[in-house]
C-alpha cells in the first residue's frame, strides 16, 4: 500500500495559488502570480524536488495542475530529466467531471466517489508513492477524508496578503508532526509534516495555582 504524499509550494501566510506563473491562475482576482519563480534558481531546493519524485510511483493531481502539466512535461524529451523521466511514463490519476479524453500518456481520469477511489489508489500502488502536486481543492477534500499521509510543505520567504491558501477556513482542526526539515540557500523551509490526529487544546494554570 503506498503512502499518499502532498507536495505544496506556499508563501509565509499560507498561499499556494499560481506559483509557476503569472497568468498560471487568476482566479478570485489573484494578481501575484510566480511568486515562486524568483527562486527557481535554488540548487537546494533543485535537489530535494528530485529526492521527491525519485520516490514517486504515480501522481494525482486536480484538474488546473493536471493541464498545467500536461502543457509543459511532455515537451521535456530529454531521458536524463530527473522530473520528465517520471512524469511522462508513471501513471497520472486526473480528478475531473469534465475531462473525458486525456491526451497525456498513461492518464486515468477519476469523475465521482473520489474519496474511495484515491483509497483504492493506494492499495492499487505497489510501489513508491502516490503525489499530489499542487491541486489545492483536491488536497483539501482529501486532507478532509483523512488520506494524506504526508506533506512536504516548501515555505517560500515571501507574503502575498491574498489568495487561495492550502488550509482553507472551516477545516477540521488537527495535530501534525514534524518528520523532517531543511532550509535552502534563499530562505525556503522545507517542513515534512505527518497527521497526528485531532488538534488538542488547554489552558495555563493562573499564577499561583
Amino acid at each position: 500500500m503506498a503512502k499518499l504524499i502532498l507536495n505544496v509550494f506556499v508563501s509565509l501566510d499560507g498561499v499556494m495559488q499560481a506559483p509557476g506563473g503569472t497568468a498560471e491562475d487568476t482566479s478570485g482576482g489573484f494578481g501575484y502570480g510566480g511568486w515562486q519563480v524568483p527562486f527557481f534558481a535554488d540548487e537546494e531546493m533543485g535537489t530535494f524536488i528530485t529526492e521527491v519524485f525519485d520516490r514517486s510511483g504515480a501522481y494525482l493531481l486536480g484538474r488546473r495542475t493536471y493541464e498545467i502539466f500536461a502543457g509543459y512535461w511532455p515537451r521535456v524529451t530529454d531521458p536524463e530529466d530527473p522530473i520528465a523521466a517520471r512524469l511522462n511514463t508513471l501513471p497520472k490519476y486526473v480528478v475531473s467531471t469534465t475531462l473525458t479524453e486525456p491526451e497525456w500518456e498513461n492518464t486515468t481520469v477519476i469523475s465521482h466517489d473520489v474519496p474511495a477511489e484515491v483509497a483504492r489508489l493506494k492499495e492499487r500502488t505497489a510501489e513508491g508513492e502516490l503525489q499530489i502536486h499542487g491541486s489545492g481543492t483536491l488536497a483539501q477534500s482529501l486532507m478532509a477524508h483523512d488520506l494524506v499521509d504526508e506533506m512536504n510543505l516548501l515555505v517560500h520567504p515571501v507574503y502575498l496578503g491574498g489568495g487561495r491558501r492550502l488550509f482553507a477556513e472551516g477545516g477540521q482542526p488537527t495535530a501534525f508532526e514534524l518528520t523532517a526539515a531543511r532550509t535552502t540557500g534563499s530562505g525556503i523551509a522545507i517542513h515534512t509534516y505527518r497527521p497526528a490526529g485531532p488538534a488538542r487544546f488547554g489552558d495555563f494554570d493562573p499564577p499561583g495555582v
